[in-house]
């Protein structure tokens, strides 16, 4: 896959999860908006939001998904700025592997603690983890140029001279 596709991936995967997380923060506040999504007792944002569970080291979940996101997509435009520098896209591989650890912890805490289902947040974990699968590739797809065809370095006449 090329890295332009790539990265449009994980922006197109970071902007949408960004809403979701905003729409999340919306909607604990204005009780209107819980019921677009509350379809029964399980599939019930507003059970969720009413839970008191929902908040992690004294911050809001939905906090932490809408910096979480803001913060991919400034390292995904960093890691596109700098091409040479391997090493933004390894940190965006990093905040994106927290950010999937997240949001298991948040999909565990819906399923186990709250026993409902929050179907806003369910998308920007979903969107979450293709921007992690699309940071995978594009630090797998950064590595590909630095190895030689069998995945090894490089021999002496592969390398590019200087």
């Amino acid at each position: 896959m090329r890295t332009a596709t790539i990265r449009s991936v994980i922006y197109l995967a970071a902007g949408v999860g960004l809403i979701a997380s905003i729409f999340a923060a919306l909607e604990f506040y204005e009780a209107s908006l819980q019921n677009l999504c509350s379809i029964n007792a399980f599939f019930s944002c507003s059970t969720v939001d009413k839970s008191g569970q929902t908040s992690t080291l004294g911050i809001p979940d939905y906090l932490w998904g809408v910096g979480g996101f803001v913060l991919v997509l400034g390292l995904a435009g960093i890691a596109e700025s700098r091409p040479r520098d391997h090493r933004w896209p390894i940190l965006l591989l990093a905040m994106t592997t927290l950010g999937t650890a997240f949001s298991l912890y948040f999909f565990w805490v819906q399923l186990a603690v709250i026993g409902a289902f929050c179907v806003v947040c369910a998308s920007a974990y979903v969107f979450e983890w293709i921007a992690w699968a699309g940071a995978v590739a594009l630090v797998r797809q950064d590595r590909r140029p630095m190895l030689g065809r069998d995945g090894d370095a490089p021999s002496d006449d592969e390398t590019p001279a200087d």
